[in-house]
């Protein structure tokens, strides 16, 4: 038995399964959904026709600027060990003619000398003469040889391993340190002041002895309360509480952002903190320690501990979380094991209550 068209108030017999929207339809609607599919290739012609206007107008050179700049730097530096190698071996042939006239040019001094004696003396012989005469003729011959000297170079291509200058093709998400602009402005910090800072999209807080401060974009000092809670280890911002959390030894401290009232939020006494980082629902928490733990707490209503991931889930049992941030779902742990960093990504599932380590390389 025939079906009908399932759209609504159609009455015609179905003629065929739209590859659209999966419904039997009839002929008229199935000619109007392929009408409408293929008015939505013109759209697609037009981005795909501006994409090409966009790789025309590329500027290749402006893309390799910077590194054809590194290039040329580099070809400078061959230059300049090339003339300098080059000067280095100009010198050597000097000094070794220069040793033969040089020697020459004493014999002649003493030659001289010796004439000049007998002259003021007025008195010589045959013998002198002859033996000055013979002396003058290899002085002759030697300056003539000296002149004739030719130095026989051994030289050998210069050979250029492809390996001194290596291309890297461009990793996706790569972090460009040639991109980062000059340094804007410094802060200056004393050896007293903790080290660990942190920042929003407004402000950038951290320890100034003996104060917490708020810097704003321009580096002033906008905020700032007294600071008498011992070390903190670490700090990040969140989002959910719309202020910064602080770590101290044994204390999570909340800081207002707007008062920048302090409040002592959470006091375990056998828990040393290392360091922190938030997600919008969650504080994590690293133990600063040997087979380090990642404590987990709730932000809202109020900060509670709920979860505890331990060695070997963690880290090795002899290597240290030194630092830890939240992004998207997962947890990048920079860990230390024995004075040796490496670094590894961390993939937590906060649903499924796993976390999964997976060891990234750092390059030398």
């Amino acid at each position: 038995m025939s079906q009908s068209c399932l759209i609504k108030k159609c009455t015609r017999t179905s003629r065929g399964l739209c590859d659209c929207c999966q419904q039997n339809l009839c002929l008229q609607h199935l000619n109007e959904h392929n009408a409408s599919l293929v008015s939505q290739l013109n759209p697609l012609i037009d981005e795909i026709n501006g994409l090409g206007d966009c790789l025309k107008t590329l500027n290749i050179q402006k893309t390799i600027g910077n590194s054809r700049q590194k290039l040329e730097q580099w070809r400078q530096d061959c230059y300049k060990k090339i003339d300098c190698f080059f000067e280095q071996k100009c010198q050597e042939l000097h000094q070794l003619v220069n040793e033969k006239v040089d020697q020459q040019r004493e014999e002649l001094k003493r030659m001289h000398l010796k004439i000049t004696e007998l002259m003021n003396t007025q008195e010589t012989t045959r013998q002198d003469i002859n033996l000055l005469t013979s002396t003058i003729r290899q002085l002759e011959t030697n300056i003539n040889e000296i002149k004739q000297t030719c130095f026989t170079l051994d030289t050998r291509p210069l050979l250029i391993d492809d390996m001194h200058v290596v291309i890297n093709k461009p990793t996706e998400h790569e972090l460009d340190l040639s991109t980062l602009s000059h340094v804007y402005k410094t802060i200056p910090c004393s050896k007293e002041s903790f080290r660990p800072f942190t920042s929003n999209d407004r402000y950038l807080l951290m320890h100034q002895k003996p104060s917490l401060c708020l810097f704003d974009r321009e580096m002033n000092v906008v905020k700032q309360t007294l600071w008498s809670y011992g070390a903190i280890h670490d700090m990040c911002w969140s989002s959910t509480l719309n202020g910064f959390i602080v770590l101290g030894k044994n204390n999570i401290y909340f800081v207002n952002e707007n008062t920048m009232a302090v409040d002592n939020v959470q006091r375990i006494e056998e828990r040393y903190w290392g360091s922190c980082t938030c997600s919008d629902t969650v504080l994590f928490a690293s133990t600063n320690e040997w087979s380090s733990s990642i404590i987990e707490f709730k932000l809202f209503p109020a900060i509670e501990m709920i979860k505890e991931w331990k060695y070997p889930l963690t880290c090795s049992k002899d290597e240290a979380i030194a630092d830890i941030v939240y992004n998207n779902g997962n947890l990048a742990l920079m860990a230390a094991k024995y004075f040796l960093l490496f670094f590894c990504i961390s993939a937590v599932n906060i649903n499924n209550e796993t976390i999964k380590i997976v060891p990234v390389s750092v390059p030398q």
